[in-house]
C-alpha cells in the first residue's frame, strides 16, 4: 500500500467575530482551488447530555467552549493525508447532529476564533493570518450573521454581545494577534483584504496561487 503524502500547507486564520473570517476564506478556496477547511465552529462541544435551558446559559465565547484534542486530532490526520468525520454542529440546539466526511488536499484552512489561542494548535499551522477590523462594524456584521442565519433575535444578539463577546474579545482573541504571521485590515472592502492575502501566500507559496 502506497504511502500517504503530508499535505503542502496549512494556513491559521483568526479574529474576532465579525471579522471576516468565513466569507474571507470561502473566497480564497474559490480562488485557490480545491482546499480543507476546518473551522473551529464544527468543534464546538456537544452539549446533548445538558438540559436546554442550561445550554442557553453557557458561555460560547471562550477557549474552553471548544473540543481542541478533537480538533487536533483531525488536523494531524488530514495532514497524513487521510480524510476525517467533520461534526455537524447545531447551534440552534448546542449539540452535534452528525458530521461530514472532509478529505484531505495540498491546501488546509484552520479557521475560528481562537485559531491562534492555543500553542498546540499554532504549532501545527505554516501560516497564520489575524483579521483586523473595529468593533462596530464587527459588531454589526455579527449581529446581521446571527438574526439572519442562527435564529437569534437583534435584543438578544447586542445581550450577547455585551455580556461576554465583547469581553472575551478583548480578555482571550484580541492578545492573539501578536502569533499571527500577518494581521489583515478588514474594515473596508473585503476585495482588499482578499487582494492582501493572496499577495502574502503568493509570496510565501508561489505555487499555491
Amino acid at each position: 500500500m502506497p504511502v500517504s503524502q503530508p499535505v503542502a500547507i496549512s494556513v491559521g486564520v483568526a479574529g474576532g467575530s465579525g471579522s471576516g473570517k468565513s466569507t474571507l476564506l470561502r473566497l480564497l478556496v474559490q480562488r485557490l482551488g480545491p482546499a480543507t477547511v476546518l473551522d473551529l465552529d464544527s468543534y464546538y462541544l456537544d452539549r446533548s447530555r445538558l438540559a436546554p435551558d442550561l445550554r442557553q446559559r453557557l458561555n460560547y465565547d471562550e477557549p474552553a467552549a471548544f473540543d481542541l484534542p478533537l480538533l487536533l486530532l483531525h488536523l494531524r490526520i488530514l495532514a497524513k493525508g487521510r480524510a476525517i468525520d467533520k461534526p455537524r454542529y447545531s447551534f440552534h440546539t448546542h449539540t452535534r447532529e452528525g458530521s461530514v466526511r472532509v478529505s484531505p488536499s495540498a491546501l488546509i484552512f484552520v479557521e475560528g476564533l481562537f485559531t491562534l489561542w492555543w500553542q498546540e494548535l499554532r504549532s501545527l499551522l505554516d501560516i497564520t493570518f489575524f483579521l483586523d477590523a473595529p468593533a462596530p462594524v464587527r459588531f454589526s456584521r455579527r449581529a446581521a450573521r446571527d438574526v439572519a442565519e442562527r435564529g437569534r433575535t437583534e435584543e438578544s444578539v447586542t445581550q450577547q454581545y455585551l455580556q461576554t463577546v465583547r469581553p472575551m474579545h478583548e480578555r482571550y482573541i484580541e492578545p492573539t494577534r501578536v502569533y499571527a504571521d500577518y494581521v489583515l485590515d478588514n474594515s473596508g472592502s473585503l476585495d482588499d483584504c482578499l487582494a492582501q492575502a493572496l499577495s502574502t501566500l503568493d509570496a510565501v507559496c508561489p505555487k499555491l496561487t
